[in-house]
């Protein structure tokens, strides 16, 4: 994972931007395309990325440089003095590099914003249930390009169908000093990350359906593939069932049949279950069907104070 992320969020940008600097192209078609190519990659990588590790801020980084690399390119040779098509066979091989990035980012680019629409499903908007702190979207959206949970509405897949409630979830981590999520690149203690221990509130007036409290944290990236949901409150609300997982040991503060109002105390995120890493699991759906799976009702689409998240997106806790 940690070659993967260097790799993608990295290196990567670091080397379009240096291929920009080093190696602009000589005619005006080479250039523009070099410019288009690079900076789709570059706004795909900041759309589509996971952005928690490293650090959410640094595609802003990599947009200002490109930017600036542009303009520096752009006014450092006259454009009466370029030819206008690409020469020779370096030339053209890098105009032919330069177009493959702008359909690769322009394709990604235009997924990526896509999945920000709301999908054709009933939509369930709640307060917001996060306790004070600062958090980042790690998967939300509604296509799976943003958000991985979407790969479990294939019916066809027989091992998702137990979970198929979930498939329109979201996953936060929370933001420490300088938007960082933890302390440390991949620290084994959950008490390192910023969202560990973060308050959890109920988002609407309801009736607790299902409670659970006293299964442990992991270490990181130790969880538990068989209890998905590790410690967890569901709560209905109206016709709709809202799912939290991957909840603290022993901070669960609600037991089943419980009736709760807005903003009362529901527990505390932490590492449970299958988990990688500590974050909030939050998702709505409709009620299982009796004797089904408990996360296997009807998917539907949610919102938090009107707003549909998408990864990448921030929220601050109440």
């Amino acid at each position: 994972m940690t070659a993967m992320v260097l790799g993608i969020q990295v290196f990567l940008p670091l080397a379009l931007l240096a291929w920009l600097l080093f190696l602009p192209a000589r005619s005006l078609m080479g250039f523009a395309a070099q410019s288009a190519g690079t900076g789709a990659m570059l706004f795909a990588l900041a759309r589509v990325a996971q952005w928690a590790l490293p650090v959410w801020w640094l595609p802003w980084v990599y947009g200002s440089l490109w930017l600036g690399l542009v303009i520096f390119r752009a006014a450092g040779t006259r454009l009466d003095k370029r030819p206008v098509l690409p020469d020779g066979t370096w030339g053209w091989t890098g105009f032919a590099l330069a177009v493959l990035l702008c359909a690769v980012g322009g394709w990604y680019s235009v997924r990526a914003l896509m999945g920000r629409s709301v999908p054709a499903v009933e939509v369930v908007d709640i307060a917001n249930p996060l306790g004070p702190g600062r958090y980042l979207v790690g998967n939300g959206g509604s296509n799976a390009v943003v958000n991985a949970h979407l790969t479990t509405l294939d019916a066809s897949v027989a091992r998702f169908r137990p979970w198929r409630g979930q498939s329109y979830a979201l996953d936060f981590f929370g933001l420490g000093p300088w938007g960082l999520r933890a302390e440390g690149w991949r620290p084994a203690e959950p008490a390192a990350y910023a969202i560990f221990g973060a308050e959890l509130r109920a988002p609407c007036a309801g009736t607790i359906v299902a409670a659970e409290g006293n299964m442990p944290d992991f270490e990181v990236p130790e969880q538990d593939p068989v209890n998905r949901l590790g410690n967890h409150v569901v709560l209905r609300c109206g016709e709709a069932e809202i799912v939290f997982a991957h909840m603290r040991h022993g901070s669960v503060s609600v037991a089943s049949g419980d009736s709760v109002v807005e903003g009362d105390r529901l527990g505390e995120v932490g590492n449970s279950g299958a988990s990688t890493e500590p974050h909030l699991h939050i998702h709505a759906q409709r009620p299982a069907v009796e004797g089904a799976p408990p996360i296997s009702g009807e998917p539907l689409a949610l919102q938090i104070e009107g707003r549909f998240l998408v990864r990448g997106d921030r929220l601050v806790g109440r």
